[in-house]
């Protein structure tokens, strides 16, 4: 398993994993109002594996980068870390908004509460720091099925 670290700015996570709860929760929430305000959950699946695959298109990331830190709205946070691991998770958060997406339709209370429970991860790892999307990358690594 490669321990390479590099500085990660946590503070660009942080906002990621708000842009996750809070679309999550408009969608959940405004969807019992507007039922079209749940198409916000395959934009948000959309949106997380293209910035898992082009770190350009991830757009919660650039507005951190473009917006919040230039204007010290948000101040950096530089750790030493990893950023595959982080990178792994927002792509399964992605892969299961996906398969809520699908769900939306035949099972609309599946996908609700699939994205839900994306939206509750990224809550337990912005308020606890627990990333268990992290956890998989690392036991997956460790088990040889990925090269971590």
């Amino acid at each position: 398993m490669s321990t390479a670290q590099q500085t990660v700015d946590h503070s660009a996570l942080k906002v990621n994993q708000t842009g996750i709860i809070v679309t999550v929760l408009v969608a959940f929430i405004g969807g019992i109002f507007y039922k079209p305000l749940e198409l916000l959950i395959p934009l948000l699946a959309i949106v997380l594996l293209l910035g898992t695959f082009v770190q350009q298109l991830a757009l919660f990331k650039r507005l951190y980068f473009k917006v919040l830190k230039p204007r010290g709205i948000v101040k950096p946070r530089p750790v030493q870390d990893r950023p595959e691991p982080h990178n792994f998770a927002q792509g399964l958060g992605g892969v299961f908004l996906t398969v809520a997406s699908v769900l939306l339709l035949p099972f609309e209370i599946a996908g609700l509460a699939l994205a839900l429970l994306v939206a509750v991860l990224a809550f337990v790892n912005l308020a606890f720091g627990y990333c268990l999307g992290c956890q998989i990358y690392y036991q997956l690594g460790k088990r040889g099925l990925i090269r971590a």
